[in-house]
């Protein structure tokens, strides 16, 4: 009886101690991880959401930026923090999704590692062209592949790209051969010269490359056309069916994070979201605004997780290490 006692005693002990720490937080600085490089468009979003949470939570954020490994650095470092609410990961939910399947051995399970306490936005991946080029449609690029066959090749940039190209590829029968970059802007000069015919990219960097007039954006991977780019016509209505591919960002807690932190986080994070000033600047880089509660963000992170086998089976490619 006394030892059933005194476990009972350690349990309310450590609820308590849970429940004090979540109604004085946070009292210090809070750490905001950012899977990218600095000045990416990727940081630049990290930048702006931890500049308007500074204000809300009252507290100064610093911005870590951890790249490598095609994000597997920065999500092992979040996934195994303290889970205090002092270390939230920002980054996108669909490319750590991806990772669960685009390794043979991923350093965490995020299903079980990470807990979702807010989405940011959705977007497309983009099909573009070099604007000198003459091509308008997908179905005028379609057509130029099909008959030059394997001398076409295209550009990719992380795997929302790669299974855009390989869908692509695989619904019109067109035979173009893939060349991976690092950055997107390392397939710039490329494109340019000739030397690719066409790149799967993600928007922020087709956005601002089609502002200056350096690319011209076909089509957009998303099963229907987002209020961030209306006139852009979506792959199934430029006649390619099977493809609708969404990136989306998260703000991420290590699983075991106290729920009234992660409910906390939540409603601040959709107040920063909803605001009017925010969704320009998530229209800016081409995408809108997400609201969701924790548990519908942690419920789409599974679905991506599942559907990201299937994508990586169709696509065909080989996990890495």
């Amino acid at each position: 009886m006394r030892a059933r006692l005194h476990a009972a005693a350690i349990v309310m002990l450590g609820f308590a101690s849970q429940s004090a720490g979540a109604q004085d937080y946070p009292n210090r600085e809070v750490h905001f991880i950012c899977a990218i490089s600095p000045g990416s468009g990727a940081d630049i979003i990290v930048r702006y959401i931890a500049e308007k949470m500074r204000v809300l939570m009252k507290q100064p954020i610093v911005v870590e930026n951890k790249p490598g490994a095609t994000g597997n650095i920065a999500t092992e470092y979040a996934a195994r923090a303290k889970p205090d609410g002092y270390t939230i990961y920002v980054h996108a939910g669909s490319a750590i999704a991806a990772n669960m399947h685009l390794f043979k051995r991923p350093p965490v399970d995020i299903t079980t590692a990470l807990q979702v306490v807010a989405t940011i936005n959705r977007q497309p991946f983009m099909l573009v062209v070099d604007a000198k080029r003459p091509w308008t449609t997908v179905a005028d690029l379609t057509q130029y592949v099909r008959q030059r066959g394997d001398k076409t090749s295209y550009a990719t940039v992380g795997p929302i790209a790669r299974v855009m190209g390989a869908l692509y590829n695989q619904a019109t029968g067109v035979h173009a051969v893939e060349v991976q970059y690092k950055t997107a802007m390392d397939s710039l000069n490329d494109m340019a010269s000739g030397a690719l015919d066409y790149a799967m990219q993600d928007p922020q960097f087709s956005l601002a490359q089609a502002r200056e007039g350096r690319l011209r954006i076909l089509a957009v991977s998303t099963g229907e056309r987002l209020a961030a780019n209306p006139g852009l016509p979506t792959m199934r209505e430029a006649g390619v069916p099977g493809i609708d591919l969404m990136g989306w960002f998260a703000a991420m807690v290590p699983a075991g994070t106290p729920r009234p932190i992660v409910d906390q986080l939540n409603a601040q994070f959709n107040q920063v979201v909803s605001r009017d000033d925010t969704r320009q600047f998530l229209n800016r880089f081409g995408g809108d605004p997400w609201i969701t509660t924790p548990d519908q963000g942690q419920a789409r992170l599974r679905h991506d997780v599942d559907a990201w086998a299937d994508y990586v089976r169709l696509a065909r490619i080989e996990p890495e290490g």
